[in-house]
């Protein structure tokens, strides 16, 4: 679920931008910085965001950028002429000296003489641009979003197809681990003079301890959830969570398997496949 994106548009001196980004979360976390004129906009703007993206700690910011060009503070000119008035007035009424060479750095420290009109009603006009800035940073931040979704499942399809190889690789030592097991009990039995064992006895009990040691369902479930697995994966978007089941599932039948194992050489692949799954279970989180 990690992205990022941004677009940005020129509407009348001022450079509208949008900028998204997105980092793993298994909701959806959404932060908003917008500038004052769109802030009647936020709710659909955040409706737009959460039908795009559905999960995620996601930061959007929606700003304005002026022209320099066209940043200057202009003069109002109507309170200009009002100060001048008074002043004249003041001159006249107490018999000043006129200070005209010194009126205008007067004039310009006066209250309100400069002060920058803002637009505070949005126009569609201008909306409509904004919107559409929205939309475009939301499209590119989909497009990385889609390009890591690619990348990832060529990984999984990889991972899974390792764990199934490993699988294989177990089924050459289980029939050699039950002799070695049937040996082992024989020759301690046999290493303690003057027992008499009760054959019968000793042969029930052997194939109940070997039976506990089976792997066999522990193996088919694991092919099942690895089948789901890729299953899932074809099977569209919104699919995240589940695949973080499927591999919570499959962990707990290699660790069976792995308390089952008794010798060195199934026990290696048990820690090959733990591996493989360790890095599936990384980057399922970002998923959707």
């Amino acid at each position: 679920m990690t992205g990022y994106g941004k677009a940005s548009a020129e509407y009348r001196g001022k450079k509208i931008t949008a900028e998204i980004k997105s980092v793993n979360s298994k909701a959806l976390d959404l932060q908003t910085r917008i500038a004052p004129i769109y802030r009647e906009k936020e709710m659909e703007l955040r409706a737009m965001i959460s039908t795009a993206l559905e999960r995620g700690k996601v930061d959007f910011s929606l700003f304005i950028e002026r022209d320099d060009n066209n940043a200057s503070t202009p003069i109002n000119r109507t309170i200009v002429k009002s100060y001048v008035e008074q002043i004249n007035s003041i001159v006249e009424e107490f018999d000043l000296e006129d200070p005209e060479e010194q009126w205008i750095p007067t004039l310009l420290r006066l209250p309100d003489v400069l002060t920058r009109t803002e637009v505070v009603e949005l126009s569609e006009e201008e909306w409509a641009v904004a919107h559409d800035v929205a939309q475009h940073a939301i499209d590119a931040l989909m497009d990385f979003r889609r390009q890591e979704g690619a990348a990832l499942e060529k990984k999984f399809a990889e991972k899974i197809a390792n764990i199934t190889e490993l699988l294989a690789q177990i089924e050459p030592y289980e029939q050699a681990r039950v002799e070695k097991i049937r040996s082992r009990i024989i020759d301690g039995l046999n290493s303690i003079p003057e027992v008499q064992v009760d054959r019968n006895r000793l042969e029930q009990e052997m194939i109940y301890y070997i039976e506990k040691l089976d792997i066999n369902e522990e193996k088919q479930r694991l092919a099942n959830h690895l089948r789901y697995f890729t299953e899932t994966m074809a099977s569209g978007h919104g699919q995240g969570k589940k695949l973080g089941f499927i591999a919570q599932e499959t962990g707990r039948e290699i660790n069976t398997t792995g308390s089952k194992s008794n010798i060195a050489e199934m026990q290696n692949i048990v820690v090959k496949m733990k591996d493989e799954l360790e890095q599936i279970k990384e980057q399922v989180l970002n998923v959707m």
